[in-house]
């Protein structure tokens, strides 16, 4: 008898409001490992309407979501898209991650594969729109050919299919092989907005109640029998590589498997965490650096700054600028703005498992964000054909940029992990909480320089803006993802100018949740501010009259001040600033309300934010982004900075002195959701630009002094 493989199936429905899991029995043959994990099959019988329906004898209606679940709400958003033209009951709706697969899942946005961008709903919403009114026709059609009655006569309501005249009645399984065998209609009316039942409605989240109880099945979760555990020791240096090492202390570590030298560094293998974790520790590597970055930040920041005087690269010319700062009765104004590079630091770290079948498939368990490139990276390190590898894509511990790495890097890691290994055990591929923190993939580092003019009428007539800062994409070219934010700035100045610089640096950087807008929006909105006090215009009215050509920036804008009461008197000793900005199309105003907490560093009291992103799916994750983002923006703007030290060693470590905001320290935040008929665009970015530049404001304001470099609490030495 073959050992039996247990492999949790998302059965993501909901009894009461209880989210269960249903555990599915798979043979396998003898030799198989006992793994404990979510695969990317629905389990059970089901009739596949399209890739994305799949309709079970019972009724329930799974829907496979082409985007990873990491927190930011895909798995119900994209689930109500389906049962909304579907006309299915919410209480039969489930989810289960699509396969890897770069042609049929592919991201309409990126053209493969993958989860980033804010673009999980934005890109989707047609596209599953159809695929559910697509499986509702054909339901339809198929009842009404058992039925012998005209389509046109049935009627679909929440998840019956009915023929009036004859008082027939069924539920979706009874005719799902029947739909599934027909030719899908070439094309499908989609319901007008106004008669939409589940859109637009708060909804329980389908993986909440996993994720507070317990039960939700991350990679760190996964378990297999007889599983190594692996760990790579990687040099402190970005850049360098193994000269020699001596293992003899690490292999007398009871437990400790095998030792093997990689391209990435050397990799310890153990039968358990700790045993892995000390004999990493035990290892005598002597690295090479002859090719590694060893600058310090402060001398990073210097060269930068010498950077500018070098020819730049044209984001945005117009008007006149020069003649704008040598007009007459000018009064001018310039600032320079450090940001450091920052780590994304998930609650979840970094992992993977690996196992081989005996006829030689590789199957994958990891939070997969680009499972395509994933797979393919997988195949080519393992040297196994593609279609032999399967990629189960797992919920992952928040990412914020980490997983969305082109070209796999962390994937061609584990690979190579287990390929060194001989493929003969499941391998899970851990890195630690300091792997993270000091592995690299920063937000880079940026150094902004404005000039900025306002004339005798007290109009801001002139903007000068450049911006150094390594190219997210290696490009030589302009990189877009550098100046977001302020060459396609809303406001109606009529002479601007922004140019770019991008050095090479050894540092690898990677986007940073909501990427160039993490520092141009702060930039923009700070230096902003401070032109219009000096012009003696209100923060508020001053923007609004600047935005007379940008009605989404400006609708936003009023509505936080609206709901802010914006001019009404402020407790004492408290100050209030405010920001507005877009990103990924989405319109988002925030406004704060700060006094001088502990140690002198700003203590946030409330967040007002208003929020346009066109369609409202489901208002209850648009709100809980816009809280998250808020949250997550401000832990980095007062208390995150990566600093390489003497010699280029990164000094930070882990949360004691790469922290996360605390419960605490989070404010009470209000958010208003604009209502509107455009197309439905990202939430999960967007909320964090605003909040650092309306904290930075609030703050000159209690202080008198412009927040010049970040973080707050303990900048990097500039």
């Amino acid at each position: 008898m073959g050992i039996q493989t247990i492999r949790p199936t998302r059965r993501a429905f909901l009894a009461g409001t209880g989210l269960v899991i249903g555990l599915t029995l798979v043979g396998r043959q003898a030799g198989a490992a006992l793994i404990r994990g979510v695969p990317q099959d629905v389990q059970g019988p089901h009739a596949d309407l399209n890739a994305f329906v799949r309709v079970a004898p019972d009724g329930t209606v799974t829907v496979l979501s082409k985007h990873l679940e990491m927190g930011q709400g895909p798995y119900t958003g994209l689930t109500t898209i389906v049962a909304e033209e579907l006309d299915a009951d919410w209480s039969q709706m489930r989810v289960a991650a699509a396969p890897a697969d770069d042609d049929v899942y592919k991201n309409l946005a990126f053209g493969l594969q993958g989860t980033g961008g804010s673009t999980s709903i934005a890109n989707s919403y047609e596209q599953l729109r159809k695929a559910g009114a697509t499986a509702r026709a054909m339901l339809v059609a198929a009842a009404a050919q058992e039925w012998g009655v005209p389509a046109s006569e049935i009627t679909v309501v929440a998840g019956h299919i009915r023929h009036e005249g004859s008082g027939k009645d069924a539920g979706f399984g009874e005719f799902a092989d029947k739909a599934a065998a027909m030719d899908p209609p070439g094309d499908v009316q989609l319901k007008d907005p106004k008669d939409f039942v589940l859109i637009g409605k708060d909804r329980h989240k389908l993986d909440t109640d996993e994720k507070t109880n317990g039960k939700a099945i991350f990679t760190l979760d996964v378990l297999a029998d007889d599983m190594l555990i692996a760990l790579v020791a990687h040099s402190a240096h970005f850049g360098a590589t193994v000269k020699g090492f001596d293992d003899g202390e690490a292999r007398r570590i009871k437990g400790v498997v095998d030792v093997k030298q990689l391209p990435q560094g050397v990799a310890v293998y153990a039968e358990d965490t700790f045993t892995a974790l000390k004999a990493r520790a035990a290892l005598k590597i002597d690295w090479d650096l002859s090719k590694a970055e060893t600058r310090s930040s402060q001398r990073i920041y210097e060269d930068y700054r010498a950077e500018m005087k070098a020819g730049s690269l044209e984001a945005g010319n117009k008007g006149d600028v020069d003649g704008a700062f040598s007009a007459e009765g000018i009064t001018s104004m310039d600032t320079e703005i450090v940001f450091p590079f920052l780590a994304h630091a998930p609650m979840e770290p970094l992992d993977a498992v690996l196992m081989m079948a005996e006829d030689g498939s590789i199957d994958c368990y990891n939070g997969s964000q680009f499972p395509g490139q994933d797979k393919a990276a997988i195949a080519e390190i393992c040297g196994v054909d593609p279609a032999k590898v399967r990629v189960n894509v797992q919920l992952a511990g928040g990412s914020f940029g980490r997983r969305a790495q082109f070209g796999s890097p962390y994937m061609r890691e584990a690979a190579a992990v287990f390929k060194a290994s001989g493929m003969k055990r499941p391998v899970k591929h851990m890195w630690t909480r300091e792997d993270d923190i000091r592995g690299g993939f920063y937000r880079p580092i940026y150094l902004h320089s404005i000039r900025g003019a306002i004339d005798r009428d007290g109009n801001i007539s002139g903007w000068d803006h450049t911006i150094v800062g390594q190219s997210i994409m290696n490009k030589d070219e302009l990189d877009g993802t550098t100046v977001e934010g302020t060459a396609d700035m809303p406001y109606a100045i009529p002479n601007l100018r922004v140019v770019a610089h991008q050095p090479k640096l050894g540092v690898p950087v990677l986007w940073w949740r909501s990427v160039g807008h993490t520092h141009t929006a702060f930039a923009v909105e700070t230096f902003l501010d401070r032109l219009l006090d000096r012009a003696g215009k209100d923060p508020v009215e001053g923007r609004l009259a600047l935005l007379k050509d940008a009605p989404r920036h400006a609708g936003v804008l009023k509505k936080v001040a609206e709901i802010a009461d914006w001019g009404s008197p402020v407790p004492e000793g408290r100050r209030r600033g405010v920001a507005v900005h877009k990103s990924f199309d989405t319109y988002v105003a925030e406004i704060v309300e700060v006094s001088i907490g502990e140690a002198g560093v700003p203590k946030v009291h409330k967040v007002w934010c208003a929020v346009d992103c066109g369609v409202a799916i489901n208002p209850n994750v648009i709100r809980a982004q816009m809280e998250g983002g808020i949250g997550y923006g401000l832990g980095a703007i007062l208390f995150d900075a990566i600093d390489l030290g003497e010699g280029g060693g990164v000094v930070q470590s882990n949360f004691d002195d790469y922290r996360s905001l605390r419960i605490n320290e989070m404010p009470e935040v209000e958010v208003a959701i604009i209502d509107s008929t455009e197309p439905p665009t990202g939430v999960g970015e967007p909320g964090v630009p605003p909040i650092g530049p309306a904290v930075a404001n609030a703050w000159r304001q209690l202080t008198g002094q412009p927040v010049q470099r970040l973080p707050l609490a303990s900048g990097p030495i500039a």
